[in-house]
């Protein structure tokens, strides 16, 4: 009786200790497809913009055809884009484009015509709403690895991540002035205000006699 009541322990703690190792290794399952997920948004978004680019800069090399440097910049930066193999190399051209699409709508500044170009506009504004959704998608994956790394560095969950190859995650960091969204004003110049006309004033009288 003693010896079976020693198995049925044994056996009890075996099973538990095998419930919590797969309840471990399901979470750490679940947390690394969350991130893999979270990256996914992140790519669609570099690749609308990336797709978005070559309308843009034929935009105003119609304007501008002379401005061929900073239309190869842009065009380097968004080939960089599209042959990103990791999330590292993925944000430093992901940078490097947000800061080759500035000056060329410091270029576009110079250009008034094209400033007021309807299809120019579009593109921006379009533009404009794909960085927005980059910058929602990049924090989104942020918290998702720092949630993850944290998890495969602390223990147990250390010791199964080890076992197991779960590898951690970069973050997807943006330089500070690639955070700022490229923008071009449309509004024309302030006019200066009219300076009103000068009134004489009436001369003094004088004082009857």
């Amino acid at each position: 009786m003693v010896a079976v009541i020693i198995v049925a322990v044994i056996v009890g703690i075996v099973v538990l200790i095998g419930l919590v190792l797969a309840g471990m290794y399901n979470g750490l399952i679940r947390a690394r497809v969350r991130t893999q997920e979270a990256w996914s948004g992140i790519d669609v978004q570099l690749k609308r913009r990336a797709n978005l680019i070559p309308n843009l800069v034929e935009t105003v090399r119609g304007y501008a055809a002379h401005e061929r440097g900073t239309f190869e910049e842009v065009t380097r930066a968004r080939s960089m884009v599209e042959q990103a193999g990791d999330v590292g190399s993925a944000a430093d051209a992901n940078n490097m484009l947000t800061g080759a699409l500035r000056h060329l709508f410091a270029v576009a500044e110079n250009y008034p015509q094209l400033q007021a170009s309807q299809n120019f506009m579009d593109l921006q504004q379009e533009l404009s709403d794909i960085e927005e959704k980059i910058a929602y998608a990049r924090q989104f994956y942020n918290r998702n690895v720092l949630g993850y790394n944290t998890r495969i560095q602390t223990f147990p969950n250390v010791v199964m991540a080890n076992m197991f190859g779960f590898l951690r995650f970069d973050f997807f960091q943006a330089e500070e002035e690639a955070r700022e969204v490229p923008e071009v004003s449309f509004a024309p110049p302030a006019e200066p205000p009219a300076t009103p006309p000068s009134v004489s004033e009436p001369p003094a009288s004088t004082p009857e006699q």
